[in-house]
């Protein structure tokens, strides 16, 4: 079972969408009993870390997150992976989940280009990693305006924009998509199934 964590702050339900579609069995809950019953957990997330991570404690999930995320595999979406970082500098700075080692920061892309980063970009392989195949030339898709800062050991695949940007990260058994999967296609599918397969 996959649960997807409910603190009032994610994308749940084109999430849950994308697992239906997949034909994996999943739940949305902010039940601890159910999270720690869980065979890998997804924490999705939208709008400011602040917020998000108010929410999370407000919900006693932070506690029950750490410790079930050293025995099973949990994926960040979005802003659910810039949780998984040490701190984030958005509106000021906010300790977060410190699954991977690392920082939040506004993006700096050089030439002028817009923030926030909208739409697709390749993802440039950069290690293995048992969420990627093997394929070049996969696009996925982009939603922020803050990006992870992170040694190059944890960035399993990156995307340029003006500056290079970790599109997925990983520690252990902890992963983080700066992308929406559920929104990137076969290739963001491919993901998640690979997921479910931890």
């Amino acid at each position: 079972m996959t649960v997807i964590i409910d603190y009032g702050a994610g994308n749940l339900f084109s999430v849950q969408n994308a697992l239906y579609h997949l034909g994996i069995e999943n739940k949305i809950s902010s039940k601890r009993d159910d999270i720690e019953a869980a065979d890998r957990l997804i924490l999705p997330g939208v709008g400011a870390f602040p917020d998000a991570m108010r929410k999370l404690k407000e919900a006693g999930l932070v506690d029950v997150i750490k410790r079930q995320a050293q025995l099973k595999p949990l994926m960040g979406i979005c802003l659910g992976m810039q949780m998984l970082l040490d701190k984030s500098y958005e509106f000021g700075e906010t300790d977060g989940l410190g699954l991977i080692p690392g920082t939040v920061e506004l993006m700096t892309p050089a030439g002028g280009l817009p923030i926030p980063h909208i739409g697709w970009n390749e993802l440039i392989k950069n290690g293995k990693c048992p969420l990627l195949s093997e394929s070049a030339g996969e696009y996925v898709y982009f939603v922020h305006s803050y990006a992870a800062h992170t040694e190059d050991k944890y960035i399993a695949a990156y995307c340029g924009y003006g500056m290079k940007v970790p599109a997925l990260v990983q520690n252990g058994n902890v992963y983080g998509c700066q992308f929406h999967p559920e929104k990137s296609g076969e290739t963001g599918l491919e993901i998640l199934r690979r997921f479910a397969s931890l």
